[in-house]
């Protein structure tokens, strides 16, 4: 078989039916490498639309979900319908000392109010919080740092604003970290500026201590919202019912009341995309696959085609002494040939749109699909499947061509 790959006279053989039905075979090359073609650029763009999710997420805890109470929908031992009902800092100790699966809980409290930095002045989210919220929603740090356990036990006065409420109140180039910004008539010292992720639920805001914000607006023990961040075994559903239930225990509302507390599964939305995402992937497979699969088909029948041609000169090769083996292996080593053209065709054009993809919807922070590339073992895989079903393709005018007995192809006209 070897000796049959490096005789010349089989790749001169190969190179006259080419060249004899040029149209031909490149229609039938064509039709292989938009095969591998369409699969190169599908799994590349899947692949940058993950790249896009996973960004956008960034270092956010994505197990989590956020709750705050509301009023209820039903009257419930002795209290009316349309009760408000208020979360307060308790709810949390008794939920951090009953679901050992939570990994981090944070509670939170806003408002909105006008930050003032000398005859500059805007109006700005303020967030009451807790150190731990810089590791459920990770801030890049330009400036400084975070809120610490200190800033929270010595109820200082000291905020962490957005890169927006920096830009806005401070000149350009301006070092920000120790000076001064006047907030609700109160001198706050900036320790830190965050750029914002792409997931900012508290849009251009200032973060000051959580024990600040209580005493400042007088907030006394009360919440505005929760982040739950389950650990990475939890079912986070079940976790978002159970911490509802215990909250309605401890704020004697109807067990079936589904109003009084209100929440967002961050986790739910990120399965949903998930399984989006896996559909795709598997989607893009089948068309790719079954593309490819159509390609070899066309070779094989261009092949058969090419033989019921070559009668007359298969005869003469075995009046002359060529055996069955030797006709089958010129017939599949030409599928194989025509194959691996396609497949490597398909696979560098695959490759340069990708790039053209990349350099035109893959740049930026809102980049739609970021790195769109395909990993080289999936690439060989590919490949081997298409040079595999060529080979087998090309077993089917092979076997053709050695049913063909001399003195009968000698015949033909």
């Amino acid at each position: 078989m070897f000796k049959f790959l490096f005789d010349s006279d089989t790749w001169q053989e190969i190179y006259g039916g080419v060249r004899k039905n040029k149209t031909r075979t490149i229609i039938t090359i064509i039709g292989v490498l938009w095969g591998i073609f369409i699969l190169v650029v599908l799994l590349g763009s899947a692949r940058g639309m993950e790249n896009s999710f996973k960004n956008i997420f960034g270092d956010f805890a994505t197990n989590s979900f956020f709750m705050w109470a509301q009023q209820t929908e039903k009257p419930f031992k002795g209290f009316q319908k349309g009760r408000k009902v208020q979360l307060t800092i308790n709810d949390i100790t008794i939920l951090k000392n009953e679901y050992k699966n939570i990994k981090y809980l944070a509670p939170r409290c806003q408002t909105n109010s006008t930050i003032i930095k000398g005859l500059k002045s805007g109006s700005f989210n303020i967030c009451g919080d807790y150190p731990v919220l810089n590791l459920v929603q990770k801030k890049e740090l330009l400036y400084g740092r975070f809120l610490n356990e200190n800033d929270i036990k010595n109820l200082s006065k000291v905020a962490v604003i957005s890169e927006n409420v920096y830009k806005q109140l401070f000149e350009k180039n301006e070092y920000p970290i120790g000076q001064y910004v006047i907030i609700n008539n109160i001198n706050y010292k900036i320790i830190g500026v965050y750029k914002p992720g792409n997931i900012n639920f508290d849009g251009d805001a200032a973060y000051i201590p959580f024990t600040t914000f209580q005493q400042v607006y007088n907030r006394g023990n009360s919440i505005d919202w929760m982040m739950v961040t389950g650990k990475n075994e939890v079912d986070i559903k079940q976790l978002e019912a159970d911490v509802k239930l215990t909250l309605k225990n401890l704020h004697k509302v109807d067990p079936e009341d589904i109003r009084a507390f209100g929440s967002f599964n961050m986790a739910e939305r990120i399965d949903k995309f998930t399984g989006f995402l896996t559909g795709m992937q598997f989607l893009t497979w089948f068309v790719g696959v079954a593309t490819l699969i159509a390609g070899v088909f066309a070779i094989g029948n261009i092949l058969l085609i090419t033989v019921k041609e070559r009668t007359k000169e298969i005869g003469i090769r075995r009046a002359l002494g060529a055996t069955p083996i030797e006709i089958k292996q010129q017939v599949v080593l030409e599928s194989v040939f025509l194959t691996t053209i396609a497949g490597m065709l398909g696979i560098i054009f695959g490759g340069v749109v990708l790039y053209l993809i990349d350099t035109f919807f893959g740049q930026g922070p809102d980049a739609k699909l970021l790195n769109p590339t395909v990993n080289i073992p999936i690439i060989l895989i590919a490949f081997l499947i298409l040079i595999t079903l060529g080979t087998l393709i090309g077993m089917i005018p092979a076997y053709m061509a050695t049913k063909i007995k001399p003195i009968e192809a000698l015949r033909e006209e």
